[in-house]
C-alpha cells in the first residue's frame, strides 16, 4: 500500500484556494490549484497599473487600466480612482494592495429609469478560446472571483455577456453586502450551447457589475442561468439605496477569471508584466523624445515623417493627446497609426528644424 505524507490538510477552501472533500464512503477528493500560472484571463485584476492617472470624473476608461466605470443620467458625475487597500484588512493580508473605487455624486433628482452606474471588464475572444473553457458545453465551467466593498449595505447585480453571434447573458448577484466590509464573491458559470465567442482580437466576454441600473434596463430575470441578451432586462430590479446616497462608495479588487469549477488563489504578476499586458490596449508616453525626421522627397511641401515604436497593440490604435516642441512653425499631425508604431508628419521644414514629441497616448481598448 502506498502512503502519502503531508504537512497539513484543510477540509475547506482557504486563502490558498485548496479544498479537501471527504465522502461518507471514505473516498477523498482534493482540489489543489494554487501552483498553476497564466490561468487568470483578467489583465490588471489587482488594480496595480493606472497609466492615465489615479483619479478622474470622466466616464469610461479613465484611471486603472483595462477596467472601467461608466455612468449615465447622473446629476453629478461619479469619481473613479485607484486607491490603497487598508492594511490589516483581507484582501490586504492576501497581497492585494490596490483597489478600483468609485464615489457616487449627489443624485438630487433621484433614481431615473434610464440612469446607471456600472463596472466593466472585457476579455479578447482569442484569449477565451485559448483557455480550457469549452464555452458551448454545460459541463465545462469558468469561475469569476473578486473582492468588493460598499459603503452602503445592499445586494448588487451583475451579468456576464458573450459578445458574438446571438449574444447571451448570465445574470448574478453579490448577495447582501455589509457596509464598509470587504467580501469575496465567487461565481462559477457553466458553458452554454447558444454562445458564440469568435477566436479573434475582438471583445469575446464581458464582466459587468452594477451599482445601479434604472428600470428601463431591469425586469423579471432568473439568476445564475444563461438567456439571450436583452438590454431592456439585464437582471432583477436593483434597489436605489446606493445610488441615492450622496458620496456612497464601491470598491473592487482581485478580479480573476479562470477555466474550471473552483476558484484558485489570486494569480499575482509583477508590475512590469502587468504593465506590458496593459500596453497592448493603451500606451501613454511622456518624456521629451527628440525626433530626427526624414524628408519626404515626393511630398509637395517637402515635409518630414518620423515614427515612434511601442509594444504591439491589439489593433491599430487611435492616437490623441499629442504635444510637441519645434524650433520653427512646424505643426505635427498623425499620418498613420499602426499596430506597433505611430507615424507623424511635419509640415514644411528646413534641414535645421527639429520636432520633439513630449506626450502622446495610443488607445486600442475593447
Amino acid at each position: 500500500m502506498s502512503q502519502l505524507k503531508v504537512n497539513a490538510i484543510s477540509d475547506s477552501a482557504g486563502a490558498n484556494g485548496n479544498a479537501i472533500t471527504l465522502a461518507t464512503d471514505g473516498t477523498c477528493t482534493a482540489k489543489i490549484t494554487n501552483n498553476l500560472s497564466n490561468r487568470n484571463l483578467i489583465i490588471n485584476g489587482a488594480m496595480q497599473v493606472a497609466q492615465r492617472g489615479t483619479s478622474s470624473t470622466d466616464s469610461g476608461y479613465a484611471t486603472v487600466d483595462r477596467n472601467k466605470f461608466t455612468w449615465s443620467g447622473t446629476d453629478e458625475n461619479c469619481t473613479q480612482e485607484q486607491v490603497d487597500v487598508a492594511s490589516g484588512t483581507t484582501p490586504y493580508t492576501l497581497g492585494l494592495k490596490k483597489a478600483y473605487k468609485v464615489t457616487n455624486g449627489n443624485q438630487t433628482s433621484g433614481a431615473g429609469a434610464t440612469d446607471y452606474v456600472k463596472f466593466e471588464h472585457n476579455v479578447e475572444g482569442q484569449n477565451v478560446n485559448s483557455s480550457a473553457w469549452n464555452f458551448i458545453s454545460s459541463s465545462s465551467y469558468i469561475t469569476y472571483s473578486f473582492w468588493v466593498k460598499s459603503s452602503v449595505a445592499q445586494n448588487f447585480y451583475g451579468y456576464v455577456e458573450t459578445a458574438d453571434g446571438t449574444k447571451q447573458a448570465y445574470p448574478f448577484e453579490t448577495g447582501s453586502l455589509s457596509a464598509d466590509t470587504w467580501t469575496k464573491i465567487t461565481k462559477t458559470i457553466p458553458g452554454n450551447s447558444n454562445s458564440t465567442i469568435d477566436n479573434n482580437t475582438g471583445r469575446g466576454l464581458t464582466f459587468n457589475l452594477s451599482m445601479f441600473y434604472g428600470t428601463d434596463k431591469t425586469g423579471t430575470n432568473t439568476l445564475n442561468q444563461w438567456k439571450a441578451y436583452d438590454s431592456s432586462s439585464l437582471f432583477p430590479d436593483i434597489t436605489s439605496t446606493w445610488y441615492t446616497t450622496n458620496d456612497s462608495t464601491f470598491e473592487i479588487t482581485g478580479l480573476q477569471l479562470e477555466a474550471g469549477d473552483y476558484p484558485s488563489s489570486f494569480e499575482f504578476r509583477s508590475y512590469g508584466d502587468e504593465l506590458a499586458r496593459c500596453k497592448r490596449y493603451y500606451h501613454r508616453r511622456t518624456g521629451h523624445m527628440m525626433m530626427a525626421p526624414y524628408k519626404v522627397m515626393d511630398s509637395p511641401d517637402m515635409g518630414r515623417k518620423f515614427s515612434i515604436f511601442f509594444n504591439e497593440m491589439r489593433t491599430a490604435p487611435t492616437v490623441s493627446g499629442i504635444t510637441h516642441t519645434t524650433n520653427g512653425s512646424t505643426t505635427v499631425s498623425v499620418d498613420n497609426a499602426y499596430v506597433d508604431h505611430i507615424e507623424f508628419e511635419s509640415g514644411d521644414v528646413g534641414d535645421d528644424t527639429y520636432v520633439r514629441i513630449d506626450t502622446y497616448q495610443a488607445s486600442s481598448e475593447l
